[in-house]
């Protein structure tokens, strides 16, 4: 059988492409902007912020709590979303490391 596409590349980049493609919606930044701003939510408020239907809500925050961003616990029927301050600052470093290179001025570039 194959290989997947994503195994010939390295962890690094795997994690780099799966952190980018979450940012890649501005509803989902607008969830993490909206989570630090209270420090901590409830799905039906985000709705009411958002202006999206609750069940594309819920989509935007299984992917940003798939990608470990963000946390929910059960209270009830309802579910308290927060930062993940651990993961959130893991994912700081490595996009920052990634950001943060240059390329040579001295070489010939194209």
């Amino acid at each position: 059988m194959g290989i997947t596409k994503s195994e010939i590349f390295t962890n690094q980049q795997n994690e780099i492409a799966t952190l980018a493609k979450v940012f890649g919606h501005p509803a989902r930044v607008a969830i993490l902007q909206h989570l630090f701003k209270i420090n901590t939510c409830v799905c039906g408020d985000l709705v009411n912020v958002i202006g999206l239907a609750q069940p594309t809500i819920s989509q935007h925050l299984k992917e940003l709590k798939n990608v470990g961003l963000i946390k929910g616990t059960i209270e009830g029927t309802r579910v308290c979303y927060c930062i993940d301050t651990d993961n959130w600052l893991n994912m700081k470093s490595i996009m920052i490391k990634f950001l943060d290179q240059d390329y040579s001025e001295t070489e010939e570039c194209c």
